[in-house]
């Protein structure tokens, strides 16, 4: 059987904080504080909240990798949609938004594309995240992004990101925190 090179089509963009909504700014500033409290709670510095279409924030989850003994899956944006699918219905998440420091990786993206999520707005780019984390067992990051993961579905997502002004402020919570062999394999 001969190898198949799968193609998917997306089209890469960036927002800025111009480009959202007037509470939008202060969301994500939350989900920045929400990433540190991760990390004082001794768990990867990754955060997450969802909000209704007025800004009303409806959940709060940061990463639990640690606090769950070692659960891979406890992702913030997989275990925030795991609770969400238990209060709303999928009639109900397309009209939600999820707000998250960071590109979520394929795991995460699958479980918003599962529970109908109809937006997301992320912070950073996968690209500065794999810079900081480089081999570190803890994250060893997919080059997939999820416009593309999503592209491969069969329902549309809005999404809204990476959104530049405040990834520096993301990255900040990763200072220190990884133990790359070579930080320059991104």
């Amino acid at each position: 059987m001969a190898n198949k090179k799968l193609v998917i089509e997306y089209e890469e963009r960036s927002a800025g904080l111009a480009d959202l909504k007037p509470y939008e700014a202060g969301i994500l500033r939350r989900v920045i504080e929400i990433c540190k409290e991760a990390r004082e709670s001794g768990n990867n510095p990754f955060g997450c909240l969802l909000a209704d279409a007025a800004g009303n924030i409806l959940m709060e989850q940061g990463n639990e990798e640690v606090s769950l003994n070692g659960d891979c899956t406890a992702h913030a944006e997989a275990l925030l949609m795991r609770k969400a699918s238990q209060v709303y219905t999928k009639d109900e998440m397309q009209k939600l938004t999820l707000y998250s420091c960071a590109e979520p990786c394929c795991m995460c993206a699958g479980a918003m594309y599962w529970g109908n999520l109809g937006r997301l707005v992320y912070i950073g780019r996968e690209s500065e995240l794999k810079k900081a984390t480089g081999d570190d067992a803890r994250n060893p990051t997919l080059n997939l992004p999820v416009r593309a993961v999503f592209a491969s579905g069969q329902k549309d997502m809005e999404i809204v990101g990476p959104i530049l002004e405040l990834e520096p402020d993301f990255m900040k919570c990763h200072e220190g925190f990884w133990n790359p062999s070579n930080t320059n394999n991104g």
